[in-house]
C-alpha cells in the first residue's frame, strides 16, 4: 500500500472540516478509535454556516451560535416573517465543541480512499474497519448548481437593510439589475454576531453555476438601491458547488461518504451542516451494532425525500425571475409543517408531496406551472452568455 502502514482503527474519516469534525468527535465520545485525515487539520474553516435552530443536535453547546434571527425575512411580491429562529453559527467555537483529543490526526492529502485503507500524497497508508470519506464536493462542472457572492460589511454600513436580530433569507425585490430576460437571482443577508453583516447574492439550480462577476454586479445594484456604497476594501466569499450529489448506493465496496459528499446536502437549498451533524450519531451507533451504515443513513424514506426534493431543483433551474417570485410566494403561504417538510425533514414525505403539489398549483399564470414541471423550457438557462467580467469588477 506504499512505503508504510499504520495500523488498523475503527474508523478512518478523510476530511475535518465541520461534518468530518463532528464525525471523528461523536465517534470518540463513543469510545471507538479514530484516525482523522486532513490536508491542514488545524485551519478554521472559511464558509459562513447557518441553520434553523431547531436542526442542531442536541449535545451541542449553545455557544456555537454566533447569533439568532427570531423570524427571519423573505420577500416575493409581499413580505413574509418567517416565525422559526434561524441561526448564524460560530465557526471558532464549532470547532472548539468537537475536540479531537484522543484521535490521531495526520496532516496529508489523500490521494486513494477505499473501503479500508487511505493511501497519502507522502505514500504512507491507514487503515481502518470503516473509512468515511467527508472531504466535500467533487468538481462542479455543468452539474446544476449554487452559486453566491457575498461581503462582509459592518453593522452600521448594513443598517438601511439589515439590523441586529433581523435577517433577509431570500430578498426577490427587483432591484439587481439583471432583468426579466436573464437567469434569477435573490439576495441572502444576515448578522454574523460580530459586528459585520453578510449580504450575498445567490443563484440556484443553473446548470454549471453563475459567475462570481455577475452575483457581484448584482448586489451592488441591491446595495445602491438602499444607499449602501462599498469601499472596494471589504473582505468577500464565494460560493460555487453542485447541488445534484446523489445519496450512496448499498453494497458498493468503497469508502463510504459522508456529509455533502454522502448526498446530505438539501439540493433545493444548498444547507448541509445541521443536517450532517444530526446524522453523526446514527453513522457512529450503526459502526458501533455493526450494522449496514449506509442502510441506517438512508432508510427508503429519505430516499425518497430526496428525489422529491431534486424535482423541485430542476424546478428552480428553469424558472424567470417572475416564475420564481411566484413559486417562492406560494410556498412561503404554505402551513408550517409544510415548509417544514421541505425544508428540513428527511422523512415527511406525505406533506412534502402535499407542500409540492400545493406549491406549483397556486403559482400564477397557469402556463407557468408547465415549466415548473419541465413540460416546457426544460433547458431554458443552458449556455446563457453571462460575458465578460469588466477589468475594474476586482477593485469595486
Amino acid at each position: 500500500m506504499g512505503a508504510s502502514t499504520v495500523r488498523e482503527v475503527d474508523i478512518c474519516v478523510v476530511g475535518l472540516g465541520p461534518t468530518g469534525r463532528a464525525l471523528a468527535h461523536r465517534a470518540l465520545r463513543a469510545g471507538l478509535s479514530v484516525t482523522a485525515i486532513d490536508p491542514r487539520p488545524d485551519r478554521l474553516w472559511s464558509p459562513t454556516y447557518s441553520c434553523w435552530a431547531d436542526e442542531l443536535p442536541d449535545w451541542l453547546p449553545s455557544d456555537v451560535i454566533a447569533t439568532t434571527i427570531v423570524a427571519p425575512t423573505v420577500w416575493t411580491t409581499t413580505e413574509h416573517h418567517i416565525d422559526r429562529p434561524y441561526c448564524v453559527l460560530s465557526k471558532p467555537n464549532l470547532r472548539e465543541a468537537l475536540p479531537l483529543d484522543d484521535a490521531t490526526i495526520v496532516a496529508g492529502r489523500a490521494t486513494r480512499v477505499d473501503t479500508h485503507e487511505v493511501e497519502l500524497a507522502d505514500g504512507t497508508g491507514h487503515t481502518a474497519a470503516t473509512v468515511v470519506d467527508t472531504r466535500g464536493l467533487p468538481a462542479l462542472g455543468r452539474r446544476r448548481a449554487a452559486s453566491a457572492h457575498g461581503v462582509f460589511v459592518d453593522a452600521e454600513t448594513a443598517a438601511p437593510m439589515v439590523t441586529e436580530g433581523e435577517g433577509l433569507l431570500l430578498d426577490w425585490r427587483p432591484e439587481n439589475g439583471a432583468g426579466k430576460d436573464a437567469p434569477p437571482s435573490f439576495l441572502y443577508a444576515v448578522p454574523l454576531g460580530d459586528g459585520t453583516v453578510i449580504f450575498e447574492e445567490t443563484s440556484l439550480g443553473l446548470r454549471g453555476g453563475m459567475p462570481q462577476h455577475e452575483l457581484r454586479r448584482r448586489m451592488l445594484n441591491r446595495l445602491a438601491a438602499h444607499g449602501i456604497q462599498l469601499t472596494g476594501a471589504e473582505p468577500s466569499e464565494a460560493a460555487h458547488y453542485p447541488l445534484d450529489q446523489p445519496p450512496p448506493r448499498r453494497r458498493e465496496a468503497r469508502a463510504i461518504p459522508f456529509g455533502s459528499r454522502g448526498g446530505m446536502m438539501h439540493p433545493c437549498t444548498g444547507y448541509s451542516v445541521a443536517t450532517s451533524l444530526t446524522l453523526a450519531d446514527t453513522a457512529v451507533t450503526a459502526l458501533r451494532q455493526g450494522r449496514d451504515l449506509i442502510a441506517e443513513l438512508w432508510p427508503w424514506r429519505a430516499r425518497l425525500v430526496y428525489w422529491m426534493r431534486m424535482r423541485g431543483l430542476y424546478g428552480l433551474g428553469r424558472l424567470t425571475t417572475e416564475q420564481s417570485v411566484a413559486m417562492f410566494e406560494a410556498f412561503f403561504t404554505a402551513s408550517p409543517r409544510g415548509r417544514h417538510a421541505l425544508l428540513s425533514a428527511r422523512d415527511d414525505y406525505t406533506t412534502l408531496g402535499a407542500v409540492l403539489f400545493d406549491t406549483v398549483a397556486h403559482t400564477w399564470p397557469f402556463r407557468w406551472r408547465y415549466d415548473l414541471v419541465g413540460w416546457t423550457n426544460r433547458s431554458r438557462w443552458q449556455d446563457y452568455d453571462f460575458g465578460q467580467a469588466p477589468v475594474s469588477a476586482a477593485r469595486r
